[in-house]
């Protein structure tokens, strides 16, 4: 490759957390141009290799891949504290799915992605896998942010604010594939909503769907000792043994929380290549329960981790959702080797890459990848003395010490500010669609 039409900058840190190969390289950087990362080495080689790049100097920071974050509702951020501390159903049933059905539309989807996308990338996700309504308007919002995203048109087979039904939805989906085939930085998957709310014909047709345009279906299961129950009381089937029997369970299926998983459970997930995404602190807060993350990891079962919606976090923040992850599986466990701080790194990286259908661009640090990555500044009380990069970023770092984010080689956070977002008006237009839910709640 031409130094000259390829190496733009280069990036260099104290460390470089690459995920793939495991460990810390010190004084190391990245050659970035064209979007993509054309070589990584240590920084007296860069510097002879390359001399007339631009050189950016990260003096106190840490550079690894942009977090991804496996599991969203991206438009829900403007439901963010709505009925707080219900239970599951009286949260969605009462409150949720009366809002959306009056207020969910193009333009509230559009805002509260882009409000979403703000704190995603101030936080230092630099790609996100959602599963909503009306796609086509969060894509609008992913293209003006620079950020990245797999975006699921929800199947549902009860009316909603876009659809009639689980077939009208999947009629949408098919034209939505077409239309955003070709914006930049995003892919898109179908996205069934659960085992209970969507009958077996519509899960055939999804499947059906997803592998003629080659994507990848991504589904709430087992969430809740509940869903379980009830599955069981109406047809003597667990919700995965009824998705095995549909034919729906290969490597291309994203199964969110899995909660309630036994012995055989497990066994199938991994014999037939899943991949999950675990999302600690909704389950907590919604108190659907603790998924087994060490017992996926013993039988070599992938997965990321995801946040869902803030309607039922309150965040978007992968930082503390890593942390909450580590912890908990050692709490669950009672062993302080559960899910160690580099095995939660990575599940926040390229484990979320390869569960979201990125796995081949982005998640590590590698020649020839998209350049999606972060510095994290460690010059912080919080993160001193630093005896472990890697540890002092899972149980210690905060968002807040993001400091600078690339997604395609552009810089889209720059010391702490976004380059292309404008949060003023952003806050007005969330503020001004609170009022307006709000009001509507209260009537309820």
């Amino acid at each position: 490759m031409s130094e000259k039409t390829v190496v733009e900058y280069v990036l260099a840190a104290p460390w470089l957390v690459p995920i793939r190969p495991h460990g810390v390289l010190e004084q190391h950087g990245l050659a970035i141009g064209q979007g993509r990362i054309c070589d990584l080495g240590p920084q007296v080689e860069l510097r002879a290799r390359y001399p007339s790049a631009r050189w950016i100097d990260l003096p106190h920071h840490v550079l690894l891949p942009g977090l991804v974050n496996s599991h969203t509702h991206a438009a829900m951020s403007l439901l963010r504290g709505l009925a707080d501390d219900l239970p599951l159903m009286t949260w969605l049933e009462q409150h949720i799915w009366p809002a959306e059905g009056r207020f969910v539309g193009p333009e509230f989807v559009a805002t509260g992605t882009r409000l979403a996308i703000a704190e995603m990338l101030r936080g230092g996700t630099t790609c996100f896998n959602d599963m909503y309504f009306y796609p086509e308007a969060a894509a609008q919002a992913v293209v003006e942010s620079g950020i990245r995203a797999s975006l699921g048109q929800v199947v549902i087979d009860f009316p909603t604010a876009q659809s009639r039904d689980a077939g009208d939805a999947l009629r949408r989906a098919e034209m939505q594939i077409l239309q955003l085939r070709d914006l930049p930085r995003i892919r898109q998957s179908i996205a069934p909503h659960a085992p209970y709310t969507v009958p077996d014909h519509a899960l055939r047709e999804a499947k059906a769907l997803a592998r003629s345009h080659g994507l990848f279906l991504h589904m709430h299961v087992h969430e809740t000792a509940q869903e379980v129950e009830n599955a069981l009381s109406q047809d003597g089937r667990r919700p995965l043994q009824r998705l095995d029997e549909l034919g729906l369970l290969d490597e291309h299926f994203l199964a969110v929380h899995m909660t309630q998983l036994t012995t055989e459970d497990l066994d199938l997930v991994a014999q037939r290549g899943l991949r999950l995404a675990h999302c600690p602190e909704s389950n907590l807060k919604l108190g659907s329960g603790i998924a087994d993350v060490a017992q996926w990891q013993a039988r070599g079962i992938p997965f990321g981790i995801g946040t869902d919606g803030a309607a039922s976090n309150n965040d978007l923040d992968l930082f503390g959702e890593l942390r909450t992850a580590a912890l908990l599986a050692k709490g669950r466990d009672g062993d302080t080797m559960a899910l160690a701080a580099a095995v939660a790194l990575e599940a926040a990286t390229l484990g979320g890459a390869m569960a979201c259908g990125w796995g081949d661009s982005i998640g590590s640090l590698e020649i020839g990848k998209l350049a999606d990555c972060i510095a994290v500044d460690l010059d912080h009380p919080a993160t001193q003395p630093l005896y472990d990069p890697i540890s002092q970023l899972v149980y210690c770092a905060g968002r807040d010490q993001v400091s600078h984010v690339w997604v395609n080689g552009e810089l889209l956070v720059n010391e702490g500010r976004w380059t292309r977002l404008d949060w003023p008006g952003l806050r007005a237009q969330a503020q001004t669609w609170a009022r307006r839910i709000a009001a509507k709640d209260r009537q309820a």
